[in-house]
């Protein structure tokens, strides 16, 4: 293990956000990290896990303990069944799955982050989710103190939460295990409108895989959500909130709120989540609540390409993202009555 004390925390992120962590431990294999995690749980200390450093927001003051980075590496393939090591950058896996001609995963190219991160958030996007796919988490239980391995069933999945959401104190990812779908070298069945369209396809075709990848990286790329070093527009922790999910009485009150502010005319986007259960657009909300594209005249403004995406501009501190976070979620829960819910795990802050 490699240690460092009174270790910056912001390289560490794809924000460049944060203070120092008091501690920063490297660990390069299972054992590591698992002896990494003993220790700060016998020292009563606190921890705090980094794997790509995609989903954090870190207080300006940093983190009052010991900062577990989690570098191991590990990727298997046995036919359609894949094992990544939860340090593997998810980027470069779905590439070298996708060059193996398997489908399943290829529309969550360009999401930044570590493996062992995906099913944390059941990681998403044009229309795949890791839950779709994975099979079992191997994980370290910090209550029994022992190594354990959890099927995809056990795992409570749902947008963008999971078992290990809801006890984010308990398990620590070690490695996650997929079976992806051999078709021939074709994607899967295409669940996103917009990436249909811009293959020439229909929702629910197959086009070839590598085709599949190319249009999300390219979608992607467009909305700023391909993180780039030179380009402050990717400097983000991808999207900032949720899509609002709402219960019929919840939805009642929207659309009629939206009626008040845009017209009887406008229909918000609506996708069904489930019995009695509708989903929004956050971005539609936050847009339509005027803050567009663009918003801000500080450090942290709202990304140029997409406004789910909250940016630093180069010289941001993590207060700054704050402020403009609180802003667009009040503006929207005051224009629409809904309350958006941040993405990003916070450290030592709250939104």
């Amino acid at each position: 293990m490699h240690v460092i004390e009174n270790a910056p925390l912001a390289p560490l992120t794809t924000l460049r956000l944060g203070g120092p962590a008091e501690r920063l431990v490297t660990a390069a294999t299972d054992e590591e990290v698992i002896a990494a995690v003993r220790e700060a749980d016998d020292a009563g200390t606190p921890l705090l896990i980094v794997g790509g450093g995609s989903n954090l927001v870190v207080a300006d003051d940093g983190f009052p303990g010991t900062a577990l980075r989690i570098a191991t590496t590990g990727f298997r393939l046995d036919g359609p069944l894949l094992e990544l090591a939860a340090g593997e950058t998810w980027s470069d896996a779905v590439t070298r799955t996708v060059d193996a001609g398997l489908a399943g995963i290829e529309c969550l190219a360009g999401i930044p982050g570590s493996a062992g991160a995906t099913p944390i958030q059941n990681v998403g996007a044009y229309g795949q989710e890791v839950s779709s796919v994975l099979t079992e988490v191997v994980a370290w239980d910090r209550a029994d103190r022992t190594v354990c391995t959890i099927p995809a069933g056990e795992c409570g999945f749902a947008y963008r939460h999971s078992r290990f959401k809801a006890d984010p104190g308990r398990f620590v990812v070690l490695r996650v295990r997929f079976r992806l779908q051999d078709a021939a070298g074709l994607s899967a069945p295409l669940g996103y409108a917009e990436v249909a369209r811009l293959l020439g396809a229909e929702p629910g075709g197959r086009v070839p895989v590598a085709a599949a990848r190319d249009a999300v990286l390219k979608l992607r790329t467009g909305k700023g959500m391909v993180l780039d070093p030179e380009d402050h527009d990717t400097w983000s922790a991808g999207s900032f909130f949720t899509n609002p999910v709402l219960d019929d009485a919840e939805f009642a009150a929207f659309l009629a709120a939206v009626a008040r502010r845009l017209g009887p005319g406008v229909v918000p986007p609506s996708y069904p989540a489930g019995e009695g259960r509708t989903k929004t657009s956050a971005a539609w909300l936050i847009d339509r609540a005027g803050f567009t594209k663009g918003y801000g005249s500080g450090p942290a403004r709202i990304s140029g390409k997409h406004t789910l995406a909250l940016t630093n501009r180069g010289h941001a501190r993590t207060a700054d993202l704050l402020t403009l976070a609180r802003e667009v979620r009040d503006g929207v829960r005051e224009a629409f009555g809904v309350t958006l819910v941040n993405e990003p795990v916070t450290v030592n802050v709250t939104l």
